[in-house]
């Protein structure tokens, strides 16, 4: 049986931030990349808008004053066109340009660099009629139906806050008339622009805070999901636990046909040991053939005891060789000496074990 949303208690594991945002899943408000631009635009247009019209006003009575020259020289006005061009790009691409540019952060900001089809993919759930409803009658829909009038309603009294003040300037421009009418206009036009814009990047923000915490709550799992992902990521604990029986069982075999090869055991005392053998006539340097710490070290001294093979504590030596030297390699050089007079004591000791041996033998 499938989990309520009540269950969902967990936070979100990477893995399924990651599978989300593969999805387009993400938290994003477009009402804030539209409030950025907006407000971009309204901004470098107020510092740039006087620049703008003065070149543009200054191209057209140049143009105006030149139309019979230019008439003359160019019949078809593709000089004068290119030039218009040119005059009208230069002047408003920076404009254009403080648009672009503030869509692209306020996008980035938001989501980062995401690219994405599976939004594009066609799903027959969504043709569902009853599922339709569903969604349109769902608590998620009327809620935003709500944020929507009331962004619509705070905008609109913005506009009219704006425009109350001004409206005593409007009033004066049916009396001014010409280009004073124009650029009285202009401004008043502007200045409601803009306070809508600020009106609409404080609500934007709100409205991107509202989506981080429903994608949030929405990628939130059941403690049996992150289980089950924890299962995928690093593999079931069961399989996990007999891989780890079955390779204990094969070093212990290792260490039940090699040890016995050994002629010594050097031992940290208990934490490390390392089985080291060395036949003169076929081995040009001591060999270490089985080495381990913890419960390994512990069997492989007890192997050692039950084949009779001397036990020597070197502390140094025993840290030295477990990490420099890998089971089947040759001990390096810089060992020989400390190893050679563990093996010299180890031949007088079997020596001495022998002669004690032989009066009772007799």
């Amino acid at each position: 049986m499938a989990e309520g949303s009540d269950n969902r208690t967990e936070a979100a594991t990477p893995r399924r931030r990651e599978e989300a945002r593969e999805r387009g899943q993400v938290a994003r408000s477009v009402d804030l990349s539209a409030a950025v631009v907006l407000l971009t635009g309204l901004t470098a247009l107020g510092i740039a808008g006087p620049s703008i019209v003065t070149t543009l006003l200054s191209f057209l009575r140049d143009q105006l004053n030149d139309m019979p020259l230019a008439g003359a020289i160019d019949l078809d006005g593709r000089t004068t066109a290119a030039v218009m061009v040119r005059t009208v790009a230069l002047a408003t691409g920076p404009l254009l340009a403080a648009v672009a540019i503030a869509s692209l952060v306020a996008n980035l900001t938001q989501v980062g660099f995401l690219w994405t089809t599976h939004p594009l993919t066609p799903a027959l759930s969504k043709l569902s009629p009853v599922k339709g409803v569903g969604r349109l009658l769902s608590v998620r829909s009327l809620f935003q139906l709500f944020m929507n009038l009331f962004k619509l309603a705070v905008i609109v009294a913005v506009a009219w806050l704006v425009l109350r003040r001004r409206v005593g300037s409007l009033a004066m421009t049916i009396e001014l008339g010409g280009w004073q009418q124009l650029a009285i206009s202009a401004r008043v036009t502007w200045e409601l622009g803009l306070w809508i814009a600020l009106a609409m990047f404080v609500l934007a923000i709100l409205d991107y805070v509202w989506q981080r915490y429903r994608l949030e709550r929405d990628l939130r799992m059941t403690k049996e999901e992150v289980k089950e992902e924890m299962r995928r990521m690093e593999g079931d604990p069961i399989v996990r636990q007999r891989r780890r029986q079955l390779q204990l069982r094969l070093v212990l075999q290792r260490l039940r046909r090699d040890v016995p090869k050994a002629q010594v055991v050097v031992t940290n005392p208990t934490e490390l040991a390392i089985a080291i053998q060395y036949e003169r006539d076929k081995m040009a340097a001591p060999r270490v053939v089985a080495k381990g710490q913890g419960y390994v070290a512990q069997r492989i001294r007890e192997i050692a005891v039950e084949h009779g093979i001397p036990i020597v504590e070197r502390k140094p030596l025993a840290r030295a060789l477990f990490k420099a030297v890998e089971v089947g390699q040759e001990i390096p050089e810089t060992y020989y000496q400390a190893v050679a007079e563990i093996l010299a004591y180890v031949y007088r000791l079997a020596q001495t074990r022998r002669r004690a041996a032989r009066p009772s033998a007799a």
